[in-house]
């Protein structure tokens, strides 16, 4: 078997996995409760830059987990996670395989997009996990470990630094998709007032998702820079660092208003996504 046929029959596996109902049902659950931590962290970021929520939990996915451990049915809804987001994971990693070649530099340049965004989900998802099975974790104590470790390496400040201005682009890529609303060429934008919602949705639901990120993406660089893993807490640490800058109170409430809005804009997005 020569390894065009091998790549020909891993993408002929991977079509017939997209094509299923089944699983397109469930990548567009992920995406419902993607949308349901991101209402959650915008509301924990807001209640802390009020002082409602001060010494609450973290505004990050696992603060959001630990709020769903603690309601009522909460394991039912974690377990509505793990497979929603486990689910979506997949998905963009079948749609990796299957991503047609045309440009070479393009297609690969996409498959890595892809396969980073698979990998993303699938991390979530074992946090979650790790809260439906009774236990606890923590986003922040898990940036600084791994910063720790990471400048304890040959070159780690430089591979951190660059990590940082990694997430930093990132972070302007989704500011750009939300402001140019390159964002609806994923999903059928609804006719008449639900499709202006939906766009005005995703115009500041991505625009805030970017400054949450490109913040994650300056923290870290400078724990690189001042050789500091404290200063890399992950989304909770880059939120909560917001409220030192001037009118960083105001500025934490509307980038948590702008997490809700992307939260909403997710929920429409399980409906609308092209799959």
């Amino acid at each position: 078997m020569t390894p065009e046929s091998v790549s020909d029959n891993a993408q002929d596996a991977a079509r017939t996995v997209e094509g299923s109902r089944t699983f397109q049902l469930l990548a567009r659950a992920g995406y419902a409760v993607n949308g349901l931590l991101h209402v959650m962290i915008g509301s924990i970021a807001i209640s802390v830059a009020t002082g409602a929520g001060a010494g609450g939990g973290s505004a990050d996915q696992s603060g959001a987990l630990g709020q769903l451990a603690r309601t009522p049915g909460g394991v039912f809804l974690l377990w509505t996670v793990v497979i929603g987001l486990a689910a979506l994971g997949l998905w963009y990693l079948v749609q990796a395989f299957v991503e047609p070649a045309r440009d070479p530099k393009r297609k690969w340049a996409k498959r890595a997009v892809l396969i980073g965004k698979g990998a993303v989900f699938l991390l979530i998802a074992a946090t979650a996990l790790t809260f439906a099975r009774g236990a606890t974790a923590s986003s922040s104590e898990t940036a600084r470990d791994s910063t720790a470790t990471l400048l304890g390496l040959p070159g780690g400040v430089i591979l951190l630094f660059i990590g940082g201005l990694v997430v930093l682009g990132i972070g302007a890529v989704f500011v750009v998709r939300g402001a140019s609303h390159k964002f609806t060429e994923s999903i059928t934008v609804p006719r008449g007032a639900a499709g202006t919602a939906v766009v005005a949705l995703g115009t500041v639901g991505y625009s805030a998702e970017g400054i949450a990120l490109g913040t994650v993406g300056v923290l870290f660089a400078v724990a690189a820079f001042t050789h500091n893993p404290d200063k890399a807490t992950g989304m909770d640490g880059a939120l909560k660092a917001l409220v030192a800058l001037p009118f960083g109170v105001a500025i934490l409430v509307v980038v948590g208003a702008g997490l809700i809005a992307y939260g909403l804009y997710c929920f429409a997005r399980s409906r609308l996504a092209r799959l």
